[in-house]
């Protein structure tokens, strides 16, 4: 029920959707007493939305929120890598890899297994989309893990995987780490205080390695996007991002509503684990 909620309900923590329906709205009514307003509203919206750096402004904490990964310490002994880096609609079409633009996932995977030979890698993703039915995701991924040199002895796959919550339910069964193990978390930078907080909730300790940064730093707040409405895709970004950071606090999903690189004592208690399984 969590995954069709957020695949119908979820359509309207999307910035641009709202906006949209405001402008609909106002031109179905434009003869009534409020038509005309929410039209101008609308458009006023697109604009601000669209022109201005407040997609940037609401990315930017949750990309400075984990600093990238430190290497100080014992080698990792495993890799968990998020989906949703290939689009399986294309690739099907196509007969071939079509890479998303989180693809930085998978290369940041092959790095750090051309460093750390003994390193296993789990890949986490199935079939996100609602209505149209391909192969797994993580079928995609393995084949190109393989290319670019991955031994095949070095991966685990999570192929039913549909959201962050499952990724994390999922790849502790498959992981089952074991104490002292050192685990990474690779996923998009503005998607890591969700993802962390959701494998902390399920018990499974990760140590956050962002990638996938969509902004430079604050220097980007005083840099306007070079488009009319260039700004949209950021703000849509940020937008489902902190709805959905709302919505997994308020279900009980994660332990703290921004989860940051505090001491996570508590997820390895397991004390959360026991709600999620």
């Amino acid at each position: 029920m969590y995954f069709y909620l957020s695949k119908t309900v979820g359509i309207f923590a999307v910035p641009s959707n709202v906006i949209l329906l405001i402008i609909i709205l106002g031109l179905l009514s434009w003869r009534t007493r409020y038509g005309k307003r929410m039209t101008v509203a609308g458009v006023f919206l697109l604009l601000v939305a669209g022109m201005t750096p407040i997609g940037t402004a609401l990315l930017l904490p949750l990309e400075d929120r984990f600093p990238q990964w430190d290497a100080a310490g014992k080698a990792p002994d495993g890799i968990i890598v998020l989906g949703g880096v290939l689009n399986t609609y294309i690739s099907r079409h196509r007969h071939d890899m079509s890479l998303d633009s989180s693809a930085e996932r998978l290369f940041a995977a092959v790095d750090l297994d051309r460093r750390y030979p003994a390193v296993r890698i789990l890949f986490s993703g199935g079939n996100s989309n609602l209505i149209f039915k391909a192969a797994p995701e993580a079928d995609l991924a393995v084949q190109f893990l393989e290319r670019l040199g991955v031994p095949s002895d070095h991966i685990l796959v999570d192929r039913t995987s549909r959201n962050t919550l499952e990724n994390a339910l999922n790849a502790r069964k498959i992981a089952a780490p074991k104490p002292g193990e050192r685990w990474l978390l690779i996923t998009s930078a503005f998607h890591m205080p969700r993802a962390i907080g959701i494998f902390r909730g399920v018990g499974f300790p990760v140590e956050a390695y962002p990638v996938d940064w969509k902004t430079g730093g604050w220097a980007d707040l005083v840099a306007l996007p070079t488009s009319p409405l260039g700004g949209i895709s950021r703000l849509n970004l940020a937008g489902r991002e902190w709805t959905a950071l709302l919505v997994d606090w308020m279900t009980g999903h994660m332990p703290a509503l921004f989860p940051g690189p505090a001491d996570i004592s508590a997820a390895r208690s397991g004390g959360w684990a026991n709600n999620r399984s």
